[in-house]
């Protein structure tokens, strides 16, 4: 809190962005050096020892329970008004977590904090598999019917009536609700919006349209910039207002299909600097505890930049801990808690650990980060670092492939993070209020094309951070409760004992929920 008023105290005379940087860099200094980093692993390591590092012990569980039944009837199956498929929500929440973090944010975590920035993304990614899974058991169990009978689950959900269950936690349960909520809509036009579109905006612009970069429609406002956000407004808009089936029929489409050429040219490059791949992995560890320390110049990067670099991107990356994708999860058809917990093991592996690598790969093979030092000695940002890489193995081609692909894959982060922001206006006004959310949502797709880069991106961090803090607690004070559920699903599915299914905290959903899977098995 000092640090906000003295932030503010020293700039009184400045311009309102640089005051609004100023004061951005001080929360978000607080919010995730002091607090976020320690209570974000630390949940993560706590998740991981109590379900007897579950991601791994029943690795063959999830991963024949996800990808393996990816094309089975049942993952494809909608039941319910309101309600989307096991792998619908999936491809949702894949489409609010592939993003502009996949590509611009690790690139940016390698350039500000070397290749060691890799090593803790990983590190985040592993114990963040099993805060993903907490969250979305926690979030199956503690859902409910809102007045058109859709289904509505959260961190503000679990929060209220789990911690709020708790004897005398009511009103702590209630407010931490609120906070998120409110963060979470702030978040919402950060990461969710303005970040996202910014990012698109500049790679169309270099991809596409370098040659209008001095056409201004007024002021420092250039005409391609107004003319993307417009449209991205209207495309957006289409499919917003469809609510949550549109969009999860839209990600179902344009997800896999991204993801898989995507890898597919990462993996290309791959192939081609076949022969300094070994550097570049060595590179990642070598660096992983700061450049200062190793390469011993005074001007490298110190472990607490490539640490936090590491785990802010992977966050912004995956969004395990945010609480934010068990939103959509929550309206799966799915009736074990566990099962969309699994799901939710899979969206870190599929964002992190293969997405993020294979970026990280195209990066450190560029030939603009020097491996011996961990710097990098080229000219781009993080912005269209990737871009350049591809483009010099496949020439323009690459570099409007990854231009596709960043609207791709932020395009559909934004149609996500509607319905996240828009659910937790529901909880927070009611379902007359979303619909207003919504309106304003779209219209500040224009905004968020006309906004500076960094702006929008380090407001995202911020807000990322704020609305991770109450939904950790969440977890951490109910970790008893996902280790009672993953445990009943343990002995009943693996270890066939004959025990009552742990499915839902309201007795009528937990009735009708255990009858029908008395009667599939």
């Amino acid at each position: 809190m000092e640090e906000f008023l003295r932030a503010l105290a020293e700039n009184e005379e400045q311009g309102f962005f640089d005051t609004l940087v100023d004061v951005n860099n001080a929360i978000n200094d607080f919010v995730w050096v002091k607090i976020g980093l320690f209570l974000l692993i630390g949940t993560g390591i706590l998740m991981t020892v109590l379900t007897k590092v579950f991601q791994i012990s029943h690795l063959k569980t999830w991963w024949t329970s996800t990808i393996g039944g990816m094309f089975s009837k049942k993952a494809h199956k909608k039941e319910g008004k309101g309600s989307v498929s096991q792998f619908q929500a999936l491809c949702t929440a894949l489409a609010a977590t592939i993003g502009t973090g996949n590509i611009a944010g690790v690139a940016a975590a390698i350039a500000v904090g070397g290749p060691g920035a890799v090593f803790w993304m990983w590190l985040a990614a592993f114990f963040g598999m099993m805060t993903n899974f907490s969250e979305n058991v926690l979030g199956i169990y503690y859902r409910r019917k809102n007045e058109k009978g859709e289904w509505s689950g959260g961190a503000m959900y679990y929060l209220q009536y789990g911690l709020g269950g708790y004897k005398h936690m009511k009103t702590a349960g209630r407010v931490l609700a609120v906070l998120f909520s409110v963060f979470a809509v702030l978040a919402s036009f950060g990461i969710g919006n303005c970040g996202q579109i910014n990012k698109i905006t500049l790679n169309l612009e270099s991809a596409f349209f370098s040659a209008f970069s001095d056409s201004y429609a007024f002021g420092d406002v250039k005409w391609t910039s107004l003319i993307i956000g417009i449209v991205l407004m209207i495309l957006g808009g289409l499919i917003i207002f469809g609510g949550l089936q549109r969009i999860a029929a839209t990600a179902e489409k344009i997800v896999p299909f991204m993801a898989c050429a995507y890898i597919i040219g990462c993996l290309v490059i791959f192939c081609i600097h076949i022969n300094t791949v070994g550097d570049m992995f060595a590179s990642i560890f070598r660096f992983a505890f700061g450049i200062e320390a190793v390469a011993g110049g005074a001007t490298g990067v110190a472990i607490s930049t490539v640490i936090t670099q590491g785990c802010k991107r992977g966050v912004f990356s995956n969004e395990a801990g945010l609480g934010s994708s068990v939103m959509v999860h929550s309206a799966s058809n799915v009736k074990e808690p566990v099962q969309q917990g699994m799901w939710g093991i899979f969206e870190v592996f599929a964002d992190t650990i293969v997405v993020c690598t294979m970026t990280a790969i195209v990066v450190l093979s560029s030939g603009q980060i020097d491996l011996e030092t961990g710097r990098m000695i080229g000219n781009s940002d993080g912005s269209t670092l990737v871009a350049s890489a591809f483009g010099n193995v496949f020439g323009a081609p690459g570099e409007m492939f990854i231009a596709i692909a960043m609207l791709m894959f932020a395009f559909t982060t934004v149609l996500g993070w509607s319905h996240y922001g828009s659910k937790s206006v529901e909880y927070l006004f009611g379902i007359k209020a979303a619909k207003v959310y919504k309106v304003i949502f779209v219209l500040m797709i224009v905004a968020g094309s006309l906004m500076t880069s960094s702006i929008a991106w380090d407001i995202s961090d911020t807000f990322n951070g704020l609305m991770m803090i109450p939904n950790l607690i969440g977890v951490v004070a109910l970790s008893p409760v996902v280790v009672k559920i993953t445990k009943n699903f343990v002995d009943r599915k693996i270890r066939k004992k004959d025990v009552e299914p742990v499915l839902s905290v309201i007795p009528e959903i937990q009735a009708e929920y255990a009858e029908a899977i008395k009667n599939e098995e």
